[in-house]
């Protein structure tokens, strides 16, 4: 299993007793054996029953506690005639929930997963019994995500394996627009108050923030996530681009690159340490998630991070607005390392993330009424619905164009619009469905939201991405096999020379622990797919 499984073994064990425990039971299940009950759907009509496990979003978290509260699922509920009962795991553990909920054998109807990331792969979970290969069923009982992708057959070929096979209902980025939605934050008023341009270099940066830190008293003056991962927050390129890298694969002149055994990446650590020494980036970088984060920034504790323009700016302005107005967030480029300089890299989405897509259980009764509530969420009704809500309660529609109401944008209980919108839809994050433009064209109601969307998407992302590529089952189990220990291997190191714990001289030994590791196979198996994804 690895070494970064086996150190969280305890912590796995402490996880399946909060599933066990916490299992959230519909209204029509049996609370004594988490068995589904028959129902009826408020027309005398046998209604079917079927379990849900899904992690529950940030933004509607913050609201309501439990999947069962929250009127978007209720009304999907009400309108496919199915009773879910929920199976919500802890925050921040999805990953350590699903090990434990596979290992257990039990498992729910229907499970919303980034199935990408388990070992082996999503072919492997389909021959080892755990979910559903879909092609048939899609086929017979999905005519709406059939049609979908036949219109798109660039997503189609994003969502199925390197075998062919078709294993969740996916979430979709409907328009290149909505690809980008996540780069550097500052206070823009701070800057402002001490005569300072906004930073585009890595010395700009450690410039405003030794200010921040001296002048404003920011106790962590750069502030990102760190969970579930370190440097999670670092991901999309900020920072570490500067230095021609990033914390992953990449693609530079034809060839399939690896960002954290690269020269530059040794002089992203050395930086880092340093700001870390001086006490400009968060103390606690391997902790922070994104309810701290949150707290970071409307408190002042934080003057900058990287987040999203809707969870980030558009949650936090009008909450600190409420004390002080001249409080401001603003977008800003993503660091460079010489002036003039065009960021390399950046966050940019694939139109098919694996995140949000929801797998049928190969344990499953109801599979075929599993299937006909997911493809719902691709008809016009559902699109409506997943992207909009309740006609009449959190939109409207004026001249053919779906409003959101004041609930949404201006809520009278003092949601920011990233909160009301998790209540009533799911266009602000993950799900069964293809999401619409026109959701960012309201959610982001500032005007500093869509000049930092624009600022962020100016990078030259596109040109190294590696294509969301599918892999043979042989080839994904080998590759999770092998990216498994050199992930922990990656972070460890990282982590390890940033806090101090260990010499910078340490990365070359690190490197060589991960060449030891099979990088350049990694690297192999990711060169082939891509040479089969351009032939497809």
């Amino acid at each position: 299993m690895g070494k970064r499984w086996l150190r969280r073994a305890g912590l796995l064990v402490h996880v399946l007793a909060l599933v066990l425990s916490g299992c959230s039971k519909g209204p029509a299940a049996d609370a004594g054996s988490g068995t589904p009950k028959s129902s009826t759907d408020g027309q005398g009509q046998a209604a079917v029953t079927m379990t849900y496990w899904s992690e529950l979003n940030g933004n509607a978290a913050s609201v309501k506690a439990k999947i069962q509260d929250i009127p978007f699922f209720q009304e999907w509920q009400k309108r496919t005639g199915v009773q879910l009962s929920f199976i919500q795991p802890p925050a921040n553990q999805a990953k350590e929930a699903m090990n434990v909920l596979l290992a257990s054998g039990e498992l729910p109807d229907m499970m919303e997963f980034e199935w990408d990331s388990i070992p082996g792969g999503p072919e492997k979970a389909i021959k080892d019994g755990y979910i559903l290969r879909l092609n048939d069923l899609i086929d017979k009982y999905a005519p709406n995500l059939k049609a979908y992708l036949n219109a798109h057959p660039n997503v189609d070929k994003q969502i199925r394996t390197g075998d062919g096979s078709y294993y969740v209902f996916p979430f979709i980025r409907g328009d290149d627009l909505l690809r980008t939605y996540q780069g550097p934050i500052i206070r823009q008023d701070w800057l402002d108050e001490l005569g300072l341009p906004m930073p585009t270099t890595i010395d700009d940066w450690h410039t405003v923030l030794k200010a921040f830190k001296d002048k404003k008293g920011a106790a962590a003056p750069l502030t990102f996530l760190g969970v579930p991962n370190p440097l999670f927050g670092l991901e999309g390129g900020a920072f570490v681009g500067a230095y021609g890298v990033k914390k992953g694969f990449y693609v530079e002149k034809g060839q399939v690159k690896f960002g954290p055994i690269e020269a530059g990446y040794r002089d992203f650590l050395a930086t880092f340490r340093r700001w870390y020494e001086e006490g400009l980036i968060d103390k606690n970088i391997a902790s922070v998630d994104a309810r701290t984060m949150d707290a970071n920034m409307i408190s002042g504790r934080s003057g900058a991070t990287i987040w999203n323009a809707g969870a980030g700016i558009g949650k936090w302005q009008p909450i600190v607005e409420e004390n002080n107005k001249a409080v401001k967030f603003a977008g800003t480029t993503y660091p460079v390392l010489h002036q003039g300089e065009r960021p390399k890299f950046g966050q940019r989405s694939y139109e098919y993330v694996g995140t949000g897509g929801v797998a049928i259980s190969s344990h499953s009764k109801h599979a075929v009424d599993a299937v006909k509530m997911l493809d719902y969420g691709y008809s016009e009704e559902g699109h409506m619905l997943f992207n909009f809500g309740i006609e009449g309660q959190s939109y409207t529609m004026k001249d053919g164009y779906p409003t959101y109401t004041d609930y949404i944008l201006h809520n009278p209980d003092k949601l920011a619009p990233a909160q009301a919108l998790g209540m009533y839809t799911r266009s602000s994050y993950f799900g069964p469905f293809v999401q619409d433009v026109r959701y960012m064209e309201q959610y982001y109601t500032l005007p500093q939201q869509r000049d930092a969307v624009r600022l962020w998407a100016d990078t030259d992302t596109d040109a190294y991405m590696i294509p969301l590529v599918p892999r043979t089952e042989v080839e994904n189990a080998e590759f999770s096999s092998i990216m498994l220990d050199i992930t922990t291997l990656v972070d460890e190191m990282s982590l390890k020379i940033i806090l101090g714990v260990e010499p910078l001289e340490a990365f070359d030994s690190y490197v060589s622990k991960i060449k030891a590791a099979k990088i350049d196979r990694a690297i192999e198996i990711q060169k082939n797919a891509l040479l089969r994804s351009e032939k497809l």
